[in-house]
């Protein structure tokens, strides 16, 4: 597998994707790919399907990427944005159990040391197990 996973962080807010996105940032720094997506196509608080598949795009790589979460409806669609994905893909992208700010900043953190897929996502949802 070569690449870096790459993340994607769903929040309802615009404003919370893009912070969390800059945390990871200033802690890690710019060599993980990271994309925010965030609010409706309206500009208001939710998320859109049509978004997250772009935010999975844009940060693609063949190490598989790592999408976060803030709310059940961002998961649903984070769902629905993977379900839409070709079967060769899908298999490459998993949506982590874990806080979404915590579990951005050590799933990244994870990925910048060349991590699988499966270990990126494990460093995020063991900050629930602590």
């Amino acid at each position: 597998m070569s690449g870096i996973v790459g993340l994607v962080i769903v929040s309802h807010s615009p404003e919370v994707a893009r912070g969390t996105v800059d945390m990871v940032r200033q802690m890690v720094g710019d060599d993980v790919p990271c994309a925010a997506c965030g609010g409706n196509p309206a500009g208001g608080l939710g998320t859109d399907v049509g978004q997250i598949q772009a935010a999975i795009r844009s940060v693609w790589s063949a190490a598989g990427v790592a999408i976060l979460v803030d709310l059940g409806g961002a998961e649903m669609n984070a769902e629905m944005a993977i379900e839409l994905l070709d079967d060769a893909s899908r298999q490459l992208v998993r949506i982590c159990q874990a806080p979404l700010v915590e579990g951005a900043i050590l799933a990244a953190a994870e990925a910048s040391g060349g991590a699988s897929l499966a270990e990126v996502c494990a460093s995020a949802e063991a900050w629930q197990a602590a």
